[in-house]
Formats: structure tokens, C-alpha cells, sequence
């Protein structure tokens, strides 16, 4: 892209904001060229925002250090600098979702990594991998909004992604019941181990409103558009439990599956190793390659050890064995800040943007 698109960051300041910021430094499509976040930091130099609260292990990106952090609510303000923002507000659902409708209808699009829009009917829910389809629904969307450039588009979950992206390519062979038990970071809450002691030497066995979206949000990402609609996937049926453990990064996910046409192993590992979405295809600069990545390793994969798989982009699977109550099950692995957080919602904006549906102004 010759002339990057002027990107800002809402939320600039929280832990998926700033993974939002190292993401993007550099970036060949997008440059950083405001940081928002709440009135409390507004004013600041962002590398002062985050003094002392910056959670990744690198240092802050030295020019997105040297911007002032605006005010988030002002969207006018902000909209009129930037091509389209990337949303990771720590706000109440309903205040979110007015938010990211205000700067749609300001004609700047909204790639969100919040929950407020997920089941907005005209709003796309995106794995790139699987559903970029789904970015046709924007039409419908600005209709609704009265906009002609604005528009939302969300991620899914966090804990989706640990699993989702390795029953895809197995859809042909009709799976029917799946059940998960998801093994999540304190950085999914927002936390590191100095910020919540309690996880240490211990797991907690609940997640507010978790396993809810575990179990719902797959059936958009697979649903289909009608009547200016994405309407939901009605199979396979999912159970989850979704439990906090002390790791810091990397979602785990145990899954079993049941098919209506039970495949063979190798015809799973044949359509795992086959995978690849139109990200791959098109050689978007955040895509994984491979997306998927089975390892035959009985002990893998771990947490510590695969999390970064694809630069944190790629899914790790492992365990592949029969069940005796299902037809399979396997262990999955995915990076949840990066491809289950901000990494994510790069990537739909990188597709989003070579689709013609992101611009300059």
C-alpha cells in the first residue's frame, strides 16, 4: 500500500490497547497517528499514560510514545484525524456500543475488539479465516447507520478462537455435538500476576458470561447472510466450561467432537494441514502460515512454549485421539491477546482494507 491508512487507537491505554500499539508499529498498511483512551489520561504523552502500567515485554513504540492521548468520547475530534480506529474501550456494554455507533455515523469505520456489537445483526463477526464472507453484510450495516464509509466489524471471543478455527475445516463431516473445557489467561481479565495474586496456586472455575459466548458466537461466525441479516448456524450443539489459570498469555482449549460422518484420523489431520483462508491466499501481512499447526508431540502443545505460533496468529493443535464418548477429541491452543484480541482485529482490518472496504478519507 503505497499511502498507509491513519489508524487511532481507542483504549490505547489497556492491556489489549496496548498490544493494539506493538502490533501496529511499523505496520506496512496502517500507521498509528492518535492514541485515545479515557479523560483521566487525556493530555498526556502516551509513553507517560502507560508509565508503569505497559504489560508487554517490549518497550513502548517510540512514536506512538511522543502522541498526546485524546479523549475517546470525543469521537468528532477524532474521527476527523484518522481513517478508522481500532476499539478497545474498557466501558459499560450499552456506553460501547453508542460509542462505536457514533464514529460509524461519523464516517469511520470501527474494527472492535468488544462484545457490544457481536450479535448486531448486520454487523460481521470476524475470523478471517472463516467467514470473510460475512464483510458483505457492511452494505446492510451503513444502510441502517445512514453512513457511506462508516461501519463496525468485531472479533469474536477470545476463548473461540482456541478451538473454532480447528472444527472449520471439519464441517464437511457434519460434527453435531462438541463440548470444550476452555483453560484461559489472567491477561483475559485484563491482569497480570502482580495484579491478581489470587490466581497464584490456583485455578478459578468460573468466567462471567464466558461460556455464554464460547458457545454462542461460533454459530454466527458459521451462520449465513439473509434479509440484510447474518443469521446464526442452528449445529453443531456446543457446551462449554470456562476456567482462569495461572498462565499469562495463551487460551487452551480441551475438545471433544461428534460427527454425523465420523472421519478418519487421517482425513482430520489431511483437512488441518490443507487449511488455509483468504488471509493465506492473499498474503495478508499479519496471516500465519500455516494457520494451523499440528504437532504430534503428546506433550504439546503447551501454553509457555506455542502461544507465539505464527507470531501469536496461528492455532496449535494437538492430542488428536478417539473418544469413547465422542468421536474425537484434541487439545487446541491460540495466543489470546494477540490472535484472540488485538492480532485479530488487525488482521480483519488487513482484509477489510484490501477489500476496498477501509480507505483513506
Amino acid at each position: 500500500m503505497a499511502n498507509k491508512l491513519k489508524v487511532g487507537v481507542l483504549g490505547a491505554t489497556g492491556m489489549v490497547g496496548q498490544r493494539f500499539v506493538a502490533l501496529l508499529d511499523a505496520h506496512p498498511m496502517f500507521d498509528v497517528t492518535l492514541v485515545a483512551a479515557s479523560p483521566a489520561s487525556a493530555g498526556k504523552s502516551y509513553a507517560d499514560a502507560v508509565a508503569g502500567r505497559w504489560t508487554l515485554p517490549t518497550a513502548v513504540p517510540a512514536a506512538a510514545g511522543r502522541l498526546t492521548v485524546g479523549n475517546a468520547a470525543d469521537f468528532a475530534k477524532v474521527a476527523d484525524q484518522v481513517d478508522f480506529v481500532f476499539c478497545a474501550v474498557d466501558m459499560a456494554k450499552d456506553a460501547t456500543a453508542q460509542l462505536e455507533e457514533d464514529y460509524a455515523r461519523a464516517e469511520t469505520p470501527v474494527i472492535s475488539n468488544n462484545s457490544a456489537h457481536r450479535w448486531t445483526p448486520d454487523v460481521p463477526m470476524m475470523i478471517p479465516e472463516i467467514n470473510a464472507d460475512h464483510a458483505k453484510i457492511i452494505e446492510a450495516q451503513r444502510r441502517r447507520l445512514g453512513a457511506k464509509r462508516g461501519f463496525i466489524a468485531v472479533k469474536p471471543n477470545c476463548s473461540v478462537q482456541s478451538y473454532v478455527p480447528a472444527i472449520h475445516p471439519l464441517l464437511g463431516f457434519g460434527p453435531t455435538k462438541i463440548a470444550v473445557c476452555t483453560y484461559q489467561a489472567i491477561s483475559g481479565a485484563g491482569k497480570t500476576f502482580e495484579t491478581m495474586p489470587e490466581i497464584i496456586d490456583n485455578v478459578i472455575p468460573f468466567i462471567a458470561g464466558e461460556e455464554a459466548k464460547t458457545e454462542t458466537e461460533p454459530l454466527k461466525i458459521w451462520g449465513s447472510i439473509s434479509g440484510g441479516k447474518i443469521q446464526a448456524a442452528t449445529a453443531p450443539i456446543i457446551s462449554a466450561q470456562c476456567v482462569r489459570v495461572p498462565v499469562s498469555d495463551g487460551h487452551m482449549a480441551a475438545v471433544f467432537v461428534a460427527f454425523e460422518r465420523k472421519p478418519s484420523r487421517d482425513q482430520i489431520l489431511s483437512a488441518w494441514s490443507e487449511f488455509g483462508g483468504r488471509p493465506q491466499q492473499i498474503g495478508l501481512p499479519s496471516a500465519p502460515r500455516p494457520f494451523l499447526h499440528y504437532v504430534e508431540d503428546d506433550a504439546r502443545p503447551q501454553t509457555r512454549l506455542d502461544r507465539d505460533a505464527g507470531r501469536g496468529q496461528a492455532i496449535t493443535i494437538g492430542r488428536l485421539r478417539p473418544d469413547n464418548l465422542f468421536d474425537w477429541r484434541f487439545i487446541g491452543l491460540s495466543h489470546n491477546t494477540v490472535r484472540g484480541a488485538a492480532g485479530g482485529a488487525v488482521l480483519t482490518a488487513e482484509l477489510l482494507a484490501h477489500d476496498g472496504y477501509l480507505t483513506a478519507k
